[in-house]
């Protein structure tokens, strides 16, 4: 039984995605585009705050989100595949967030001086 599929339901399966994807681009635009005229118009008043970011506080969070991945992932890739290519993939984000770690311990070290 070869069930054949009508040219219009073929037509619809493949424009739906493509909406998807305009329509996100158009949000996106929009938000970058309103968000860019409200910093203007604050700037222009006088209102504008610069936001505060904590570089510590993120280095230290992504750090150990990144260190605890990467293991987890290092560990179980070399149980199951031993030692090829494939153990990059715990390895990348072990060594970024043991530099992250890093980054913390000496900042930290530098401000409490």
């Amino acid at each position: 039984m070869d069930q054949g599929y009508s040219s219009a339901a073929q037509v619809l399966i493949a424009v739906i995605p493509m909406v998807g994807i305009v329509m996100g681009a158009a949000v996106i635009f929009f938000y970058l585009l309103w968000n860019h005229r409200r910093r203007t118009l604050l700037i222009k008043t006088g209102q504008y705050r610069k936001p505060d970011f904590d570089l510590l506080s993120f280095s230290l969070l992504a750090g150990l989100l990144l260190t605890c991945v990467g293991l987890a992932l290092t560990i179980f890739l070399s149980i199951v595949q031993g030692a090829n290519y494939g153990l990059l993939g715990g390895l990348i984000p072990l060594s970024i967030g043991a530099g992250l770690l890093a980054y913390y311990k000496i900042k930290r070290g530098d401000s409490a001086a």
